[in-house]
């Protein structure tokens, strides 16, 4: 369940005509990149134009992706799936489309926590639970990639990776190792 004020309340987010954002929450202005990081911390906010109070979290939410896409690094959207989505628009099934977005990545979600459950479960059991979890890792650092991270992140992300990686590899080679040794 997301974050909410103290009161139940989406935090409010008023967005002013100089283009700043204030959080009415800690009396404060923000960055897009702060409402990216509170989107991901699953903190509920909702955005206001602060002359007219007109609901605009839909248009601050679709600029912060286009913001992630075009900054360097791997993009997440691929140019096809976006020649479908505007091809959507104004199309008879364009109504549908809201909901089946949000089925597919409720069910993708759903997907990705039942196949973390099952590696936890099934590293407890497993002899080799070192290298599971190396590749459970690498797994979820793989489906993170449809959750935006900042460029520092990416980079961090990237020497886990390759950190692990390598850790893979001496495992491996030491298994090599021990198989040679007992087919003598």
């Amino acid at each position: 369940m997301a974050k909410r004020t103290a009161d139940g309340e989406p935090i409010i987010i008023k967005k002013y005509a100089n283009r700043r954002l204030y959080n009415t929450d800690t009396s404060s202005y923000i960055t897009l990149d702060d409402l990216a990081k509170m989107v991901r911390e699953n903190v509920d906010f909702q955005v206001l134009d602060a002359k007219s109070g007109d609901d605009i979290t839909h248009t601050i939410l679709t600029q912060i992706i286009v913001e992630e896409e075009s900054q360097g690094g791997q993009q997440m959207l691929p140019v096809s799936f976006l020649r479908d989505l505007i091809s959507m628009y104004g199309n008879s099934m364009q109504s549908m489309m809201p909901s089946y977005l949000e089925a597919s990545m409720a069910n993708f979600r759903k997907n990705r926590e039942q196949l973390q459950a099952a590696f936890a479960k099934g590293i407890e059991a497993n002899p080799l639970a070192k290298m599971a979890e190396a590749n459970f890792k690498m797994m979820q650092n793989a489906a993170e990639a449809f959750i935006p991270v900042t460029r520092k992140g990416a980079d961090a992300a990237k020497k886990e990776a390759d950190d692990e990686l390598a850790q893979m590899r001496q495992q491996m080679a030491a298994m090599q190792k021990k198989l040679d040794e007992l087919s003598k």
